[in-house]
């Protein structure tokens, strides 16, 4: 009985839905201007965005980790210390070298990561190095609000340009042979205190019987800039900290023979047991984009956990309310880099857009999720890339503000920030980063370059999906009788 009722749905729809064609052996829509789906184009720029500072984030263990004092002329000056723990030679227990020892030279060996931000041209930086009076320890996750406690006494101090792109050259020692020139990677070499070194490394047997009793008596090495004989703006320079090392180079004499050795061993720092602190001291104008953000033409991101933007849309169901039934075909998220700001300092290169759920949390939008079918091509078409010749960021958003009308998402807050410009092939990032220093102005509501969405919509009437169904009807009639009894009416 139950097939029977459902045999005469069917007939009923069919007749119904094939009652609207006109003619049985058309093929499509046809060229009649009511059949037609004719795309067209509004911009709202109703949106409003604020200005506010990004989330603390975990600073342990980065690849990169930032080195910073700059004075950036709009945003203020961002200073950035690296705390980090060493390691016995080896990582194991260390055995003091026989004979009478003595150093000739110990050098703190930072190599440079890619991503130096500022002025490398006319800056000179001091870096100071301290004994820090508390471990970094491997379990502990480390914030970069964290602040760290260390001795005053400088144990190392170096005055140099940023050069992290040129490569340099020092003698290797080689046993038994001449000492040979060899080129390095890029990097800064800051002369330590020999005396210092002495006693912890070839002194005391107590604590080198194992890294652990080292690290936890030793504690670690704390490396600031000094920014009052830093010159020039400075900067923001990025550093290698897992192959960070101490090299210590000595002579060792036989007091029986009198024979005079010269060798090398190395104090490296331990992987994964490193952090960050960055703090930010913004000038007026970003003070006042903060607490006023209505009154501001433009809005101010920046990386290193600095400020992101939030978006906010007032108005998005009234923008296509009056224009009756249509579809949204896609909506392009547009931002535009405030004209001026991009001298001398370059736009970030590659920003994100992110939600938060109800839970307060980041979540990516439905465009950028690659688990959504709307967000399937994310990688390649979500955006968020820096376009120089016109200055501007791309995001498609077609799904979020489709989500938002229909009601069927609830905005918890959207925000615009910097992230990592290098290319994921897994997801979108949405995480603050520590790891990039990148800055960009954007201009605002208030501004003639004001940031904007561009809607691409297809308005639809009756005829027009009366036709669409005839369509679908020719073309997959096998395929309707099987399907559409299995749908509840």
């Amino acid at each position: 009985m139950k097939f029977y009722k459902l045999g005469l749905l069917t007939l009923l729809i069919s007749l119904f839905i094939l009652s609207s064609c006109k003619n049985q052996d058309e093929i499509g829509l046809g060229v009649d201007p009511g059949n037609q789906l004719n795309g067209s184009m509004i911009v709202d720029s109703s949106m409003t965005v604020a200005t506010i500072p990004d989330d603390t984030v975990a600073t342990v263990g980065l690849s990169r980790s930032a080195l910073s004092y700059f004075n950036d002329p709009v945003f203020g000056v961002t200073q950035s210390d690296i705390a980090a723990s060493l390691s016995l030679p080896g990582r194991t227990a260390y055995t003091i070298p026989t004979g009478v020892l003595s150093i000739d030279s110990a050098m703190l060996i930072l190599p440079y990561a890619a991503g130096f931000y500022g002025d490398s041209l006319t800056s000179r930086f001091k870096l100071n190095v301290h004994q820090l009076q508390e471990q970094v320890k491997a379990s502990t996750t480390y914030f970069s609000n964290k602040t760290w406690s260390y001795n005053q006494d400088v144990i190392g101090t170096k005055i140099f340009t940023a050069r992290p792109n040129d490569s340099v050259r020092v003698y290797n020692i080689v046993a038994g042979k001449a000492d040979t020139l060899v080129r390095l990677v890029p990097q800064v070499r800051v002369p330590m205190n020999t005396a210092f070194i002495y006693n912890n490394l070839f002194e005391g047997d107590n604590n080198l019987k194992s890294d652990a009793i080292f690290q936890n008596a030793f504690k670690g090495l704390f490396i600031t800039l000094n920014k009052n004989q830093t010159t020039g703006p400075g900067g923001n320079i990025m550093l290698n900290m897992d192959s960070a090392r101490i090299a210590v180079y000595y002579k060792s004499r036989n007091s029986t023979s009198g024979v005079v050795d010269t060798a090398m061993v190395t104090m490296p720092v331990t992987p994964t047991q490193h952090a960050v602190n960055i703090k930010h001291t913004y000038s007026s104008t970003i003070q006042a984009a903060i607490s006023n953000p209505t009154a501001s033409n433009n809005f101010y991101l920046q990386g290193l956990a600095g400020l992101r933007g939030k978006i906010t849309f007032p108005n998005i169901k009234n923008v296509v309310a009056g224009l009756g039934n249509v579809v949204l075909n896609r909506v392009e998220l547009v931002v535009k880099v405030a004209p001026g700001t991009n001298i001398p300092y370059a736009p970030a290169s590659k920003l994100t857009l992110y939600q938060l759920d109800i839970a307060g949390q980041r979540a990516l939008l439905p465009d950028a999720n690659t688990a959504d079918t709307r967000g399937a091509n994310a990688l390649s078409a979500f955006g968020g890339y820096y376009m120089k010749s016109t200055g501007e960021y791309h995001f498609t958003v077609t799904a979020y503000i489709q989500d938002l009308i229909r009601d069927r998402a609830k905005d918890y807050g959207l925000y615009i920030a910097p992230v990592n410009p290098t290319i994921s092939t897994t997801a979108i990032d949405i995480a603050a980063t520590p790891s990039y220093a990148e800055r960009s102005v954007i201009a605002g509501k208030n501004s003639s370059n004001r940031i904007r969405l561009n809607i691409t919509y297809t308005k639809i009437n009756r005829k027009t999906i009366a036709a669409f169904n005839c369509l679908l009807i020719k073309r997959w009639q096998p395929l309707y009788f099987f399907v559409l009894p299995r749908h509840r009416i």
